[in-house]
């Protein structure tokens, strides 16, 4: 396996664009970096959530089970 180092930001951003420009083009590229970000839920409305739509039953034995 590669060693791992980190680039310096604007050498990553580079990198970054050119691969976005290669594989999209220009327009999916700009739209890409434009997208919003999604706001965050807050965690105790977020957990509350997961817990509405979980099996328990399932999720009890994916857990337990062997």
């Amino acid at each position: 396996m590669k060693n791992s180092q980190y680039i310096s930001e604007e050498k990553l951003l580079k990198q970054v664009i050119d691969i976005l420009m290669e594989k999209l083009g220009p327009v999916e590229t700009k739209r890409f970096l434009t997208l919003p970000a999604r706001k965050r839920i807050e965690s105790v409305k977020r957990h509350r959530l997961w817990q509405s739509k979980l099996d328990k039953d399932k999720f009890f034995h994916d857990v337990f089970s062997g």
